[in-house]
């Protein structure tokens, strides 16, 4: 329990320094703009720019709140379930990004090594990329390891293996419909045309983003089903729980975000957004994604009502 609180804390600690320079690197665009000092991005006014760059200040800033709500004491005084819900969805949209982020890379470079090189973007200096990409992997590594931390330090009976328990579970309805989703996401990843109405719009990153997603989705319903189905050894229980954890919160967070966008999509029509998935089954699957992803998390909690937070 130590060592895993030990790391917990690094980790909370770890994500707030990672994502520290990328709020530093947009504030000096802020500033450097309206002192006429940097170039203002493609396609913005200076007004559009400046306020585009303050507002993901404020969620860089809200973020590394957040990281340390999760290590510091003043954070087991906020209200558990709002820093636990909030943690939830940024590590669920994170630990996507984070392998997406290192294939993404390691592709990039392959491609680099044999392509011009003047090509590259004059407004963002190599070094500025690289930390603002490793601000977004610190962030979801670090959230992964101290989410479950904090919960289990803030609720220490709740999620603690028992011999014998015989607490309530929910029924494993939403673990079956994760898996649903994961493997039809896999089934896209390895070329799969069934649902898919633009084959020709899948790009490197859909690929990656979708086997990503899939690889989250079945992981999460895996380790979900096995806590609740109580088949989880004692020595895996809290991996199982990172896991589960961590694959619910991506279930709900990309499908929240991706379902509203979707609709819109089919409803709309825009000219200039063609998506490959069919807008029949793509608002299914984000839909199903969302349900998903809070019936697991309900399920990781339900021994938590016995025992309320404080």
């Amino acid at each position: 329990m130590e060592r895993w609180d030990r790391i917990g804390r690094w980790a909370g600690y770890g994500a707030a320094l990672a994502l520290s320079p990328y709020a530093v690197i947009k504030a000096s665009w802020v500033i450097g703009s309206l002192l006429g000092l940097t170039p203002i991005g493609e396609g913005f006014d200076l007004a559009g720019w400046v306020l585009l760059n303050t507002v993901t200040i404020g969620m860089a800033v809200l973020g590394i709140a957040l990281a340390l709500a999760l290590v510091r004491p003043w954070g087991m005084r906020i209200p558990g379930r709002l820093v636990a819900f909030c943690a939830w969805t940024g590590a669920g949209f994170l630990v996507s990004i984070l392998p997406y982020a290192v294939l993404s890379t390691v592709l990039d470079a392959g491609q680099s090594t044999a392509a011009d090189h003047g090509g590259d973007d004059p407004s963002m200096p190599g070094w500025e990329a690289a930390l603002i990409q490793f601000g977004f992997i610190g962030m979801g590594l670090g959230l992964a390891l101290a989410l479950p931390a904090y919960l289990i330090r803030r609720w220490p009976e709740a999620f603690a293996p028992q011999a014998g328990d015989k607490a309530r579970t929910s029924a494993p309805w939403p673990t079956f419909v994760a898996g649903v989703v994961g493997l039809v996401w896999l089934y896209w990843t390895i070329g799969g045309t069934l649902g898919i109405a633009n084959p020709a719009e899948r790009d490197t990153n859909w690929y990656l983003m979708t086997g990503v997603g899939a690889l989250w989705a079945l992981a999460g319903a895996v380790a979900t089903w096995a806590l609740v189905r109580k088949r989880s050894a004692r020595v895996f229980h809290r991996l199982l729980l990172v896991l589960g954890w961590l694959g619910s919160g991506s279930l709900f967070a990309w499908g929240a975000w991706k379902l509203p966008l979707t609709v819109f999509v089919a409803l709309a029509r825009p000219s200039d957004v063609t998506l490959p998935e069919s807008l029949v089954a793509a608002p299914v699957l984000h839909l199903a994604a969302v349900v998903a992803g809070v019936g697991m998390a309900r399920s990781l909690i339900q021994r938590q009502r016995a025992h309320p937070a404080r």
